[in-house]
């Protein structure tokens, strides 16, 4: 099926619909100025004409001011909506784009985040963004708009002398070929480029981000050494970007400046023959030095643009992945979760779960137990649809999750990580995620079941503090116990806990265990534990290992069996009391 120029913008320069009409307004709008700009030529040689003839009547005087006043006047006009065309319409499609990104993230699966690391996102939402509004605004429309206005002044030229105008003409193609030749060798030069950036990126904030145990080691000079390093890389590429880019741009508008000579000699030929006139000759030096002034931006811009290649292909890949999408419309019945044959990888030929079938019922609490890398975290993820499994099936309440919208299903669930993710604002606000409308009464009872109010009431401004970047204010026990608030004030039907209590002290897990068996009263409730004294109480019990179900049951029932379970309760156990089992 042929794509229209608008659907072609908007895929090749990650663009909306109403950003790709506004390009095509603004390659109307830099064709009409430029053209404009040429009115002046037109004016000077209707001027020198007369002036030739020895004959300028009086009454030409006012023609001519009244002329260059209204030439000036239109140039004012066609500049404001140049601008108007290429800068605003862009700055606003700018903000569409970074929405349009962030509404993109939130849809598409989470197996896209663990393909690509922070810096490279934020890479890509920032600086890419930030590139291709550069060149929106200032590379493409110049380009297009000068090729549509050269292409009709030349058209024009050939009308008063072919012979002139194939001088003039001649080094054009020649100049954008030189440019178009260096998109292969500028391709893979900006691709490394991009890569040795990305991994500078990286590494800064992993230095910032591990600088506590940098320190504690003495590696902070060792890591600076290999930062360094990685600086120095992109230092490098920039400069040989900058290099190739400028053989080729330099080299083709040296074959532009040709032009001008060879008009030169073609119209000193064909005025001594008496083939032209002056006034033409004149003309033609006027208008090839007005014509090549922006195609040399021009070739600038095509360099560039050829560059942006590499940028909107990076923002193509985000815009272009596949969507979770499923029904708005909730039609389970109950809240057992159903795992039936299930299978999932991260990635092709990484298998992490082969077989797994097992149910979490309603009103029960369910443990996954087994040793570390055997599945655990990946069901849980696979229950809330974090990801979508490659066979079987995931039910809840007889619902086919994949076929579920994502944020639908995940109104289902309230989700206690292990690694709590805070933000910078106020214990209220923290708390408040669990339920956007939530009043502060609500917010303070949420805060109560999970034992957060008594180092809140310690803090210089108790509930409107502010608690730092990623809760840096608080320790790991307070940072948790604000996430299992969240789920208190969230009581959603299905609780999924990954070592939920893992962060705290004995006293206070004991506090939280109580309130959390509360909360969980007629709800399905899967939970992740390592700590076998967390699950001894639990209705029921999965062991997983190596992707599959190798034990299933009550506790007592499999520690009756001598199995897994067992073997891991009695080594923990020995763990406990510092012995050698």
């Amino acid at each position: 099926m042929t794509m229209t120029l608008t659907e072609k913008l908007k895929h090749k320069y990650a663009l909306s619909d109403t950003g790709a009409k506004g390009m095509i307004r603004a390659f109307a709008a830099v064709t009409v100025s430029n053209l404009v700009l040429m009115l002046p030529v037109g004016l000077l040689y209707t001027l020198s004409s007369y002036l030739l003839d020895g004959d300028l009547p009086r009454e030409k005087f006012g023609f001519f001011i009244i002329a260059v006043i209204a030439v000036l006047m239109l140039i004012a006009l066609t500049t404001v909506l140049q601008y108007r065309a290429t800068f605003l319409s862009t700055y606003i499609e700018s903000g569409v784009r970074r929405r349009t990104l962030a509404e993109k993230l939130r849809k598409i699966p989470l197996s896209f985040f663990g393909k690509k690391d922070l810096a490279d996102l934020t890479n890509t939402i920032m600086s890419d963004c930030a590139t291709i509004e550069t060149a929106s605004s200032h590379w493409i429309p110049e380009l297009v708009g000068s090729m549509i206005s050269t292409v009709i002044i030349v058209i024009s030229l050939f009308f008063f002398d072919w012979r002139m105008a194939l001088a003039a003409v001649w080094v054009m193609p020649v100049a954008f070929i030189i440019v178009l030749c260096s998109r292969k060798v500028m391709t893979k030069i900006y691709d490394k480029t991009v890569k040795y950036r990305i991994e500078c990126l990286d590494g800064i904030q992993e230095g910032l981000e591990t600088l506590r145990d940098l320190r504690s080691y003495n590696m902070t000079e060792k890591y600076s050494e290999g930062l360094n390093k990685k600086i120095k890389a992109v230092e490098k590429h920039a400069i040989a970007a900058e290099f190739a880019n400028a053989a080729f741009v330099c080299s083709a508008q040296m074959i532009l400046k040709f032009g001008i000579g060879t008009v030169a000699v073609v119209g000193s030929s064909l005025l001594i023959k008496g083939e032209i006139s002056v006034l033409t000759f004149f003309m033609f030096l006027l208008v090839v030095t007005r014509m090549y002034e922006p195609l040399q931006i021009s070739l600038q811009n095509l360099a560039a643009v050829i560059s942006v290649d590499v940028t909107c292909k990076r923002m193509d890949e985000i815009l272009s992945h596949e969507e979770q999408t499923g029904s708005e419309a909730l039609t389970n019945k109950g809240y057992d979760i159903v795992f039936d044959h299930v299978a999932f990888s991260y990635k092709d030929g990484e298998q992490v779960l082969s077989d797994v079938s097992f149910t979490a019922k309603q009103g029960e609490v369910t443990a996954l137990i087994g040793p570390s890398g055997g599945g655990k975290t990946t069901v849980s993820r696979l229950a809330a649809r974090f990801w979508d499994n490659d066979k079987g099936s995931i039910r809840v309440g007889g619902m086919d999750v994949s076929k579920t919208d994502p944020e639908k299903l995940l109104s289902l669930y309230s989700i206690v990580f292990q690694d709590v993710t805070l933000f910078n604002n106020t214990v209220m606000e923290n708390i408040r995620i669990g339920k956007k409308d939530a009043a502060d009464e609500e917010v303070m009872a949420a805060a109560r079941l999970a034992h957060c109010e008594e180092f809140i009431e310690k803090m210089p401004e108790k509930w409107n503090s502010m608690i730092g970047e990623n809760g840096s204010e608080l320790s790991g026990g307070e940072r948790q116990r604000i996430s299992i608030a969240r789920a208190f004030l969230k009581d959603a039907p299905i609780i999924l806990m990954d070592e939920a209590t893992a962060s705290l002290d004995v006293d206070n897990e004991s506090l939280i265990q109580e309130s959390i068996s509360k909360l969980i009263r007629n709800k399905t409730v899967l939970i992740i534990a390592h700590r076998m004294r967390t699950v001894d109480g639990v209705d029921k019990i999965v062991v997983l290992k190596d992707g599959k179900v190798a034990e299933s049951g009550a506790p007592a029932e499999l520690k009756a069996a001598g199995g897994i379970y067992k073997h891991m309760a009695d080594m923990q156990l020995c763990s406990e009391q510092w012995k050698y089992c």
